[in-house]
Protein backbone atom coordinates (compact mmCIF):
# COMPACT_ATOMS: atom_id res chain seq x y z
CA UNK A 1 0.00 0.00 0.00
CA UNK A 2 1.66 3.13 -1.09
CA UNK A 3 0.70 7.01 0.20
CA UNK A 4 0.10 7.76 -3.69
CA UNK A 5 -3.26 4.74 -3.92
CA UNK A 6 -5.06 7.81 -2.17
CA UNK A 7 -5.73 10.71 -4.57
CA UNK A 8 -6.23 14.36 -3.34
CA UNK A 9 -8.51 17.07 -4.94
CA UNK A 10 -10.66 20.07 -4.35
CA UNK A 11 -12.80 19.18 -7.29
CA UNK A 12 -16.21 17.94 -5.87
CA UNK A 13 -17.78 17.54 -9.33
CA UNK A 14 -14.81 15.00 -10.06
CA UNK A 15 -15.07 13.90 -6.56
CA UNK A 16 -18.24 12.74 -7.02
CA UNK A 17 -17.27 11.17 -10.54
CA UNK A 18 -15.20 9.31 -9.38
CA UNK A 19 -16.58 7.79 -6.13
CA UNK A 20 -20.13 8.50 -6.15
CA UNK A 21 -20.83 5.38 -7.12
CA UNK A 22 -18.70 3.53 -4.24
CA UNK A 23 -20.79 5.89 -1.98
CA UNK A 24 -24.32 5.05 -2.82
CA UNK A 25 -23.03 1.19 -2.57
CA UNK A 26 -23.58 1.53 0.99
CA UNK A 27 -25.52 4.20 1.77
CA UNK A 28 -26.09 3.75 5.60
CA UNK A 29 -22.03 3.69 6.42
CA UNK A 30 -21.57 6.11 4.40
CA UNK A 31 -24.59 8.60 5.33
CA UNK A 32 -22.43 11.53 6.34
CA UNK A 33 -20.13 11.62 2.92
CA UNK A 34 -23.23 11.37 1.21
CA UNK A 35 -25.51 14.01 2.97
CA UNK A 36 -22.49 16.40 3.30
CA UNK A 37 -21.16 16.28 -0.25
CA UNK A 38 -24.88 16.66 -1.02
CA UNK A 39 -24.88 19.99 0.40
CA UNK A 40 -21.80 21.47 -0.82
CA UNK A 41 -23.62 21.06 -3.85
CA UNK A 42 -26.57 22.38 -4.04
CA UNK A 43 -25.65 25.01 -1.15
CA UNK A 44 -21.90 25.65 -1.85
CA UNK A 45 -18.80 25.18 -1.01
CA UNK A 46 -18.20 27.26 1.56
CA UNK A 47 -21.12 26.13 3.63
CA UNK A 48 -19.48 24.61 6.43
CA UNK A 49 -16.51 26.92 6.73
CA UNK A 50 -14.42 29.85 5.08
CA UNK A 51 -11.90 27.56 3.65
CA UNK A 52 -11.75 25.53 0.26
CA UNK A 53 -13.44 21.63 1.22
CA UNK A 54 -11.34 18.79 -0.10
CA UNK A 55 -11.85 15.08 -0.82
CA UNK A 56 -9.99 11.68 -1.76
CA UNK A 57 -10.54 8.20 -2.74
CA UNK A 58 -8.07 5.17 -2.64
CA UNK A 59 -7.74 2.57 -5.48
CA UNK A 60 -7.15 -0.58 -5.15
CA UNK A 61 -4.64 -2.43 -8.03
CA UNK A 62 -7.42 -2.78 -10.13
CA UNK A 63 -8.53 1.36 -10.22
CA UNK A 64 -11.51 0.40 -8.45
CA UNK A 65 -12.56 3.07 -5.68
CA UNK A 66 -12.59 1.34 -1.82
CA UNK A 67 -12.52 3.82 0.30
CA UNK A 68 -13.05 7.96 0.43
CA UNK A 69 -12.32 10.93 2.80
CA UNK A 70 -13.53 14.19 3.02
CA UNK A 71 -12.49 17.70 5.00
CA UNK A 72 -14.53 20.76 5.45
CA UNK A 73 -11.85 22.97 7.45
CA UNK A 74 -11.92 23.65 10.25
CA UNK A 75 -13.58 20.62 10.58
CA UNK A 76 -12.65 16.89 11.41
CA UNK A 77 -10.97 14.49 8.83
CA UNK A 78 -13.95 12.36 7.62
CA UNK A 79 -12.87 8.43 6.47
CA UNK A 80 -14.55 5.44 5.02
CA UNK A 81 -14.08 2.10 6.91
CA UNK A 82 -10.21 0.98 5.74
CA UNK A 83 -7.69 -1.11 7.14
CA UNK A 84 -4.74 -0.54 9.36
CA UNK A 85 -2.39 -0.25 6.40
CA UNK A 86 -4.57 1.55 4.53
CA UNK A 87 -4.95 4.36 7.47
CA UNK A 88 -1.29 4.46 7.29
CA UNK A 89 -0.88 5.55 4.30
CA UNK A 90 -3.79 7.95 4.60
CA UNK A 91 -1.21 9.43 7.37
CA UNK A 92 1.71 9.64 5.10
CA UNK A 93 -0.13 10.69 2.05
CA UNK A 94 -0.96 13.47 4.51
CA UNK A 95 1.42 15.07 6.43
CA UNK A 96 2.08 18.29 5.65
CA UNK A 97 -1.63 19.25 6.57
CA UNK A 98 -3.07 20.40 9.53
CA UNK A 99 -5.54 18.03 10.68
CA UNK A 100 -7.88 19.36 13.81
CA UNK A 101 -9.28 15.64 14.49
CA UNK A 102 -10.92 12.32 12.54
CA UNK A 103 -14.14 11.20 12.38
CA UNK A 104 -14.82 7.70 11.32
CA UNK A 105 -16.04 4.05 12.52
CA UNK A 106 -14.69 3.79 15.21
CA UNK A 107 -11.55 1.01 14.49
CA UNK A 108 -10.88 3.20 11.45
CA UNK A 109 -10.96 6.34 13.61
CA UNK A 110 -8.71 4.26 16.27
CA UNK A 111 -5.90 3.08 13.38
CA UNK A 112 -5.88 6.85 12.12
CA UNK A 113 -5.17 8.30 14.70
CA UNK A 114 -2.56 5.57 15.77
CA UNK A 115 -0.82 6.09 12.31
CA UNK A 116 -1.40 9.62 12.88
CA UNK A 117 0.49 9.97 16.02
CA UNK A 118 3.30 7.53 14.48
CA UNK A 119 3.80 9.79 11.78
CA UNK A 120 3.70 12.84 13.19
CA UNK A 121 4.51 12.47 16.89
CA UNK A 122 1.03 14.54 17.73
CA UNK A 123 -1.73 12.59 20.12
CA UNK A 124 -5.26 12.04 19.80
CA UNK A 125 -7.89 12.92 21.95
CA UNK A 126 -11.37 10.70 21.96
CA UNK A 127 -13.98 13.37 22.34
CA UNK A 128 -17.16 11.60 21.26
CA UNK A 129 -18.21 7.94 20.71
CA UNK A 130 -21.37 7.70 18.57
CA UNK A 131 -23.74 5.16 17.10
CA UNK A 132 -25.39 4.80 14.06
CA UNK A 133 -28.97 3.58 13.99
CA UNK A 134 -30.81 2.76 10.99
CA UNK A 135 -34.96 2.37 11.70
CA UNK A 136 -36.74 -1.14 11.43
CA UNK A 137 -40.32 -1.24 12.58
CA UNK A 138 -41.53 2.16 13.87
CA UNK A 139 -43.20 2.32 17.32
CA UNK A 140 -44.46 5.68 18.50
CA UNK A 141 -43.61 6.00 22.40
CA UNK A 142 -46.09 6.15 24.74
CA UNK A 143 -47.80 8.12 25.80
CA UNK A 144 -47.65 10.55 23.25
CA UNK A 145 -47.84 14.30 24.90
CA UNK A 146 -50.58 16.87 24.16
CA UNK A 147 -50.07 18.85 20.98
CA UNK A 148 -49.03 17.82 17.38
CA UNK A 149 -46.36 17.95 14.52
CA UNK A 150 -46.48 20.63 11.78
CA UNK A 151 -43.55 21.32 9.36
CA UNK A 152 -41.42 24.71 10.17
CA UNK A 153 -42.35 27.54 7.60
CA UNK A 154 -40.50 31.09 7.37
CA UNK A 155 -42.28 32.55 10.47
CA UNK A 156 -39.90 29.83 12.46
CA UNK A 157 -36.88 31.46 11.61
CA UNK A 158 -35.31 33.01 14.63
CA UNK A 159 -36.59 30.42 16.50
CA UNK A 160 -34.39 27.72 14.45
CA UNK A 161 -31.74 29.49 14.47
CA UNK A 162 -31.92 30.59 18.67
CA UNK A 163 -32.46 26.51 18.77
CA UNK A 164 -29.72 25.13 16.12
CA UNK A 165 -27.32 27.42 18.71
CA UNK A 166 -28.36 25.87 21.71
CA UNK A 167 -28.59 22.29 20.15
CA UNK A 168 -24.83 23.07 18.61
CA UNK A 169 -23.31 24.31 21.95
CA UNK A 170 -25.01 21.23 24.51
CA UNK A 171 -23.31 19.11 21.66
CA UNK A 172 -19.62 20.50 20.95
CA UNK A 173 -20.49 21.34 17.54
CA UNK A 174 -20.70 25.26 17.98
CA UNK A 175 -19.62 27.43 14.85
CA UNK A 176 -20.22 24.40 12.55
CA UNK A 177 -22.57 26.35 9.99
CA UNK A 178 -23.84 29.58 9.93
CA UNK A 179 -27.15 29.23 11.75
CA UNK A 180 -29.35 31.88 9.32
CA UNK A 181 -27.92 29.69 6.59
CA UNK A 182 -29.08 26.28 8.15
CA UNK A 183 -32.57 27.57 9.07
CA UNK A 184 -32.99 28.85 5.69
CA UNK A 185 -31.45 25.89 4.17
CA UNK A 186 -33.69 23.35 6.63
CA UNK A 187 -36.90 25.48 5.70
CA UNK A 188 -36.89 25.52 2.03
CA UNK A 189 -36.51 21.56 1.91
CA UNK A 190 -39.50 21.12 5.14
CA UNK A 191 -36.55 19.91 6.93
CA UNK A 192 -37.60 20.86 10.83
CA UNK A 193 -40.77 19.17 11.95
CA UNK A 194 -42.00 20.98 15.57
CA UNK A 195 -43.89 19.56 18.36
CA UNK A 196 -46.39 22.11 19.51
CA UNK A 197 -48.23 22.17 22.65
CA UNK A 198 -51.77 22.91 22.71
CA UNK A 199 -51.43 26.07 23.21
CA UNK A 200 -49.25 26.68 19.82
CA UNK A 201 -45.94 26.79 21.66
CA UNK A 202 -42.97 25.50 20.01
CA UNK A 203 -41.56 22.69 22.44
CA UNK A 204 -39.15 20.90 20.37
CA UNK A 205 -37.98 19.73 17.01
CA UNK A 206 -36.43 17.17 14.97
CA UNK A 207 -34.53 17.47 11.96
CA UNK A 208 -34.08 15.29 8.41
CA UNK A 209 -31.63 15.82 5.66
CA UNK A 210 -32.31 15.91 2.41
CA UNK A 211 -33.02 12.52 0.79
CA UNK A 212 -29.57 11.12 -0.89
CA UNK A 213 -29.09 7.40 -2.26
CA UNK A 214 -32.25 6.45 -1.02
CA UNK A 215 -31.39 7.58 3.15
CA UNK A 216 -32.84 10.02 5.06
CA UNK A 217 -31.11 10.88 7.99
CA UNK A 218 -32.68 12.08 11.33
CA UNK A 219 -30.65 15.41 12.76
CA UNK A 220 -30.72 17.54 14.92
CA UNK A 221 -33.05 16.47 17.67
CA UNK A 222 -33.52 19.02 20.18
CA UNK A 223 -35.74 19.74 23.24
CA UNK A 224 -34.73 23.43 25.51
CA UNK A 225 -33.43 22.12 28.72
CA UNK A 226 -36.34 23.11 30.83
CA UNK A 227 -38.94 21.10 28.61
CA UNK A 228 -37.42 17.62 28.44
CA UNK A 229 -38.55 14.47 30.65
CA UNK A 230 -42.67 15.27 28.86
CA UNK A 231 -42.23 12.95 25.33
CA UNK A 232 -41.60 15.83 23.11
CA UNK A 233 -38.79 14.83 21.77
CA UNK A 234 -39.74 11.15 21.00
CA UNK A 235 -43.17 12.39 19.99
CA UNK A 236 -41.55 14.46 16.91
CA UNK A 237 -38.43 12.19 15.92
CA UNK A 238 -41.24 9.52 15.32
CA UNK A 239 -43.30 11.68 13.20
CA UNK A 240 -40.68 13.43 11.34
CA UNK A 241 -39.41 8.88 11.11
CA UNK A 242 -42.83 8.11 9.98
CA UNK A 243 -42.37 11.11 7.20
CA UNK A 244 -39.32 9.35 6.00
CA UNK A 245 -40.73 5.97 5.78
CA UNK A 246 -43.54 7.10 3.87
CA UNK A 247 -41.17 8.13 0.88
CA UNK A 248 -39.36 4.87 0.82
CA UNK A 249 -36.29 5.94 2.26
CA UNK A 250 -33.58 4.02 4.38
CA UNK A 251 -33.69 6.28 7.77
CA UNK A 252 -31.05 6.70 10.19
CA UNK A 253 -29.83 8.57 12.91
CA UNK A 254 -26.63 9.39 15.00
CA UNK A 255 -26.42 9.14 18.95
CA UNK A 256 -23.93 10.04 21.35
CA UNK A 257 -22.92 7.14 22.98
CA UNK A 258 -22.40 9.47 26.63
CA UNK A 259 -26.43 9.75 26.78
CA UNK A 260 -28.35 6.88 27.54
CA UNK A 261 -31.73 8.15 27.84
CA UNK A 262 -31.44 9.33 23.93
CA UNK A 263 -30.10 5.63 23.03
CA UNK A 264 -32.36 4.22 25.16
CA UNK A 265 -35.63 6.70 23.19
CA UNK A 266 -34.44 5.76 20.30
CA UNK A 267 -34.75 2.08 20.64
CA UNK A 268 -37.74 2.59 22.05
CA UNK A 269 -38.76 4.26 18.73
CA UNK A 270 -37.53 1.24 16.28
CA UNK A 271 -33.74 2.26 15.58
CA UNK A 272 -31.20 -0.44 15.85
CA UNK A 273 -27.65 -0.47 15.57
CA UNK A 274 -25.66 -0.25 12.72
CA UNK A 275 -22.11 0.54 13.45
CA UNK A 276 -20.01 2.34 16.14
CA UNK A 277 -18.16 5.39 15.37
CA UNK A 278 -15.34 7.74 16.92
CA UNK A 279 -14.12 11.33 16.73
CA UNK A 280 -10.64 12.22 17.83
CA UNK A 281 -9.70 15.90 18.25
CA UNK A 282 -5.93 16.21 17.22
CA UNK A 283 -2.85 18.49 18.64
CA UNK A 284 -2.88 21.50 16.54
CA UNK A 285 -0.46 22.22 13.72
CA UNK A 286 0.63 20.61 10.61
CA UNK A 287 1.71 16.83 10.66
CA UNK A 288 5.54 16.84 9.96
Amino acid sequence: MRPDDWHLTEDLDGFLTRAGDFLRSRPALHTVALTVTDALRRRGLHVYGEEAPWFGWLTDPDGAVRAVLFRTPPHPLHITPVTEEEADALAARLLGHDLTGVSAERETAEAFTAAWQRRTGKRGELLQRQRLYRLGDLTVPEPVPDGRARVAGPSDRELLIRWYGEFAEAVGQGGRQDAGAWADARIAHGGITLWESPDGKSVAMAGVTPEVAGQIRVAPVYTPAHLRGRGYAGAVTADVSRAALGVGAEVLLFTDLANPTSNGLYRRIGYRPVADFAVYGYESGPGA
